[in-house]
């Protein structure tokens, strides 16, 4: 079992909320429970490092699969977040203090799955001054010690409190891809991150282009919300202005009764309109399915990323 001080009530802003029904997944959305040797090793290792995961904080479908390859996505500065969103399963309440040990447990980890790409993340630090910034430049720069040939992308939260120079340590501590997800449409943030603001997030991930011109940006969202068609049209334009690389929209699957309500599951057939609209619209590389997360397929997805850009540049 993880040896964390994870709180009984993990969402005790959401307790006075009534209760969200919650429908049956349909066909396209439905996945197996995970059972291979190599899901047990990544379990292991995990446990062995003494690591969170997104994937198993967050409750994400493609745990199994994911974990039978060896890939896992790291969520550093504990597994207690700051921020009460309304759609995230992750804790809330009051973090420890920050563990100056994780970062080289990180890299060991990495190094010891053998990853050729890693998605590091991690829960919201409002509690630290630079929200941080530096905790992640140290591993950044840990894994590239231990495993040099690692490619490595990175899930920021948006350093909302902080000052300009905590996004510019993070960086300059060179990681492969920066990502920093808008999560929704903006018309929906004071219900789904209401302590975040959407041009906020978007001014960001402009900003990570402005420090350094070649790094990869990339940025997400749910959808079945309640966001309407036009709206999503809407943040693929605002995330093209910022100079965003990379887009991810994947279907919202709501964790328990009391997280925001599931709209509706969209239709495969509508993911690959998305698709089809965000590579109209500029991106050079964009994932669009029910399933589709952050940092699923990010290896193969990075190695996709490169050669788009160097075939941009071979047309200009």
């Amino acid at each position: 079992m993880r040896d964390l001080k994870i709180p009984q009530d993990r969402h005790p802003e959401k307790a006075h909320r009534a209760d969200n029904a919650q429908p049956k997944k349909p066909a396209w959305i439905r996945v197996k429970a995970p059972t291979s040797k190599g899901y047990r090793e990544t379990r292991d290792i995990m446990r062995a490092h003494k690591l969170v995961t997104v994937c198993e904080e967050a409750g994400c479908p493609n745990v199994g699969e994911c974990w039978s390859q060896g890939h896992a996505t790291m969520m550093i500065m504990g597994e207690i977040c700051t921020r009460g969103c309304t759609f995230c399963n992750v804790a809330t309440g009051r973090p420890d203090a920050l563990d100056v040990f994780e970062p080289g447990r990180v890299a060991d980890a990495v190094k010891k799955l053998g990853l050729n790409h890693v998605v590091i993340t991690s829960v919201d630090r409002d509690d630290v001054e630079d929200g941080g910034a530096e905790h992640f430049a140290q591993t950044i720069r840990a894994v590239r010690r231990q495993a040099p040939g690692t490619t490595i992308e990175i899930l920021t939260p948006d350093f909302l409190k902080c000052a300009p120079e905590a996004l510019e340590t993070v960086v300059k501590a060179g990681p492969d891809v920066f990502n920093h997800n808008l999560e929704t449409v903006p018309g929906l943030y004071p219900t789904v991150r209401p302590g975040a603001r959407y041009f906020h997030s978007l001014r960001l991930l402009q900003r990570v282009k402005e420090i350094d011109p070649a790094m990869f940006t990339k940025s997400g969202i749910m959808v079945g919300l309640g966001e309407e068609r036009p709206a999503v049209g809407q943040v693929m334009d605002d995330l093209r202005a910022a100079d965003v690389d990379f887009l991810t929209i994947g279907q919202y699957l709501q964790p328990t009764p009391k997280h925001h309500r599931v709209d509706r599951f969209v239709t495969p057939e509508e993911f690959a309109a998305y698709e089809k609209t965000a590579y109209g619209k500029g991106f050079l590389m964009v994932s669009a399915t029910p399933l589709t997360r952050s940092s699923y397929h990010a290896g193969d997805d990075f190695a996709r990323l490169r050669a788009a850009r160097l075939e941009k540049l071979g047309r200009a």
